[in-house]
């Protein structure tokens, strides 16, 4: 288990730029995730941590160690590719042995790390299987077991579940969570899945044209998204632009093309709000609630339900309020027809000012 520090980080391929000045931390034990659009860097990152590219600008620490320059083979990094990458002529058991023949371990402290690592992953009894007698979730769990038998002190993670239907995707979300867990590693995910990383990370990067544009826990990302790409990026969101009326102690009053509305004012953004500007507001359509709206609500009015589309667990539907359009995720919803006029109410604090419109 190690930190892992990346400081001032810069690649170029050609004219592009692929990471710019980047610089980032991850604790000891921490399972951090890189997440954003193709294109965006987190991809050459991973590669430039494990050693695969050298960085044209920038140090990458592991600890205290200054391992820049030391090449892939010295710097006890795990890789598991999106691709799964298995010798097809070898079994299960000797796929995954084959980093410790490599290593020269051996051979009874070698059968002894395959085993332990084959039970971890479920594997043990398709040991002596070809990787084409396996499922592509099975396949994914080889690969993993590959990795982590040669202990590394930092587990790197390419898009891993990329491959794999709908079902096995969320089931290997929990399986790599929670082999992190239990053997304490420190791990580096990639992927452009958001839901993947919600669920699964302890911290999130959110890269966009190889910088980072912001680091927290997945509940900071989702609820405090630090600008319109994140918010949007992140799930489904309602864009909402607002007159400022009045900046008061840790309130802002505005005045939106959906009604009146009073917003928690953070301090990233409340010095730069003043009376008259115009914020861009972030509004999750879970977080509009319709019905009756209970006495002392926030954040309310009346709108016109134009469309619904019932999905069973939840309901989407379309208000207009006037000449504006909300999005509105009903959770159990009861059934509902077009047409008629709904009253709905926002909590002051899911109503997120993410800065001065552009």
């Amino acid at each position: 288990m190690i930190s892992v520090r990346v400081d001032r980080l810069s690649k170029r391929f050609g004219d592009v730029a692929a990471l710019d000045d980047v610089s980032v931390s991850v604790g000891a034990g921490e399972l951090f995730f890189l997440l954003g659009p193709s294109g965006c860097g987190k991809t050459t990152l991973l590669r430039c941590l494990a050693g695969f590219a050298q960085p044209d600008e920038g140090r990458i620490c592991f600890d205290d160690r200054d391992v820049t320059q030391l090449p892939a083979h010295r710097r006890n990094t795990g890789m598991v590719f999106q691709s799964y990458a298995l010798w097809p002529h070898m079994t299960v058991e000797q796929n995954v042995a084959f980093g410790l023949e490599v290593r020269r371990v051996s051979r009874a402290e070698r059968q002894r790390r395959v085993r332990e690592v084959l039970d971890l992953v479920q594997m043990a009894d398709l040991a002596h299987r070809r990787p084409n007698e396996l499922s592509g979730g099975q396949q994914q769990r080889v690969a993993l077991a590959r990795a982590l038998v040669i202990e590394p002190q930092c587990l790197l993670l390419d898009e891993p579940l990329s491959n794999l239907d709908a079902k096995l995707r969320i089931e290997m979300r929990g399986e790599i969570r929670r082999i992190c867990k239990d053997r304490g590693l420190t791990a580096i995910y990639v992927t452009h899945d958001q839901k993947e990383a919600l669920c699964v990370a302890d911290r999130i990067a959110v890269m966009l044209d190889g910088r980072i544009v912001q680091v927290g826990t997945p509940e900071e990302l989702y609820r405090r998204p630090a600008d319109r790409f994140v918010a949007g990026f992140l799930g489904e969101t309602n864009f909402v632009a607002a007159r400022v009326v009045s900046v008061g102690d840790g309130h802002l009053q505005l005045d939106s093309p959906v009604g009146a509305l009073t917003a928690a004012a953070g301090d990233r953004v409340k010095s730069a709000l003043r009376p008259g500007v115009t914020a861009v507001c972030s509004i999750r359509p879970e977080a509009i609630r319709l019905g009756p709206v209970p006495v002392g609500a926030k954040n309310v009015g009346e709108a016109l339900l134009e469309q619904t589309s019932y999905l069973g667990e939840v309901a989407e539907h379309r208000l207009r309020v006037g000449e504006a359009v909300l999005k509105v995720f009903e959770l159990n919803p009861m059934p509902v027809v077009a047409g008629r006029r709904v009253g709905f109410w926002i909590a002051e604090a899911d109503v997120v000012v993410l800065g001065i419109e552009a």
